[in-house]
């Protein structure tokens, strides 16, 4: 397999360097064992860089994101700069680098391993075998759009403003990355959207339907917004692919994670378009956030960072192979009924991170034997 793929990890915050370690771990066993090496960096993000340099997003590490293949971002974020400016705080690091990288698209999997189907609150033959993509919108609508702001009217009183809006070609891209994916899955999409209300999400929908046609062999339903948060702890298995506007896909997406039961298992990418030499940029991260009530104690879940450098192999460099390996290593260790503490069982092992990444290597080893 070829060498020298550029990788920047980004520990940041909270947990964020417990689970990366683990996911380094990964990458030195495929450089020694599977032949797949890696130029790996590491940079600063978040309230780390603000720490080290004043900024959560450095002139360096854009830099090294800009130049990279692929990026694995740990966390941001924690108590300690809650006082900080609002351009100062950490999550400004993550939103910049999206920005700056184009990131417009969000693949969140909402995966129940069968070892954790007991987990989930909803009744578990409702969510044994649950696989879904949801495709969240990242750079547009109502989180960016313009006017936007808060005035103070010379009556007194106050008025906020936010503006909902995309054009046709941002909805033809996330579109056509979600027609795209289902191709690879179960061929269905279904296309989330408040056309009863919204004129935007009108617009949404015949979009959707245009690009419909150049997918042929893909099934395109719709959904209301309400209807949807209704269906996904109804029946979650209807559903395979699922694309949506930025602030209905960041509302979905939680929803759909805690139907696996932990936060601590799920991985995340947000992919950008190719530039003309056929890059195309790329940042995964784990769902579960800084956590920093648990930081430095050894016990956080390093599962969700494996599997986000699974979908990493997967997306950015198209080694498949390699990221169904480390996906099975991960189903083997739940199996063998090791815990970390957050998805912890009566009758099950407790582990802490560095043995639950331990375990996963086993795995991997078995695999390749």
């Amino acid at each position: 397999m070829a060498a020298n793929k550029k990788l920047l990890l980004l520990p940041g915050d909270g947990i964020g360097p417990e689970v990366i370690a683990e996911v380094r771990r990964v990458v030195d066993w495929m450089g020694q064992r599977r032949s797949v090496r890696f130029d790996v960096k590491e940079g600063l993000i978040g309230g780390a860089a603000i720490d080290a340099t004043g900024h959560p997003l450095p002139d360096e590490t854009l830099s090294a994101a800009k130049n990279s293949d692929a990026i694995l971002l740990g966390a941001v974020g924690g108590p300690k700069w809650g006082s900080l400016p609002f351009n100062l705080q950490p999550e400004r690091g993550l939103l910049g680098i999206r920005k700056e990288l184009g990131l417009f698209a969000n693949l969140r999997p909402a995966l129940v391993f069968d070892a954790l189907a007991n987990a989930s609150t909803l009744k578990e033959e409702v969510v044994r075998g649950l696989d879904i993509m949801i495709v969240r919108e990242l750079t547009g609508g109502i989180y960016f759009g313009e006017p936007r702001g808060i005035e103070d009217k010379p009556d007194g009183t106050r008025k906020g403003v936010n503006t909902l809006t995309y054009t046709s070609p941002e909805v033809h891209r996330i579109g056509r990355t979600a027609f795209d994916l289902a191709q690879k899955r179960k061929k269905r999409v279904c296309s989330i959207d408040k056309a009863n209300v919204l004129e935007t999400t009108v617009m949404w929908r015949e979009e959707m339907e245009l690009i419909k046609s150049e997918f042929p062999d893909v099934e395109l339903s719709h959904m209301y917004v309400d209807n949807a948060a209704m269906q996904l702890v109804r029946n979650p298995k209807q559903f395979d692919v699922v694309v949506t506007t930025n602030m209905f896909g960041d509302i979905l997406s939680d929803c759909a994670a805690m139907l696996t039961g932990s936060l601590g298992m799920l991985p995340s990418a947000s992919l950008g378009e190719a530039d003309p030499s056929g890059r195309c940029p790329a940042l995964y991260e784990p769902v579960h956030g800084s956590a920093p009530d648990i930081a430095g104690q050894g016990i956080a879940n390093p599962l969700a960072t494996i599997l986000s450098f699974s979908m990493l192999l997967r997306y950015s460099f198209d080694i498949d192979e390699d990221a169904d390996m480390i996906e099975q290593a991960v189903k083997n260790v739940l199996d063998s009924g090791m815990r970390t503490e957050d998805i912890m069982e009566t009758g099950r092992t407790k582990v802490s991170t560095g043995e639950m990444g331990e375990a996963v290597l086993k795995e991997l080893d078995k695999l390749v034997a």
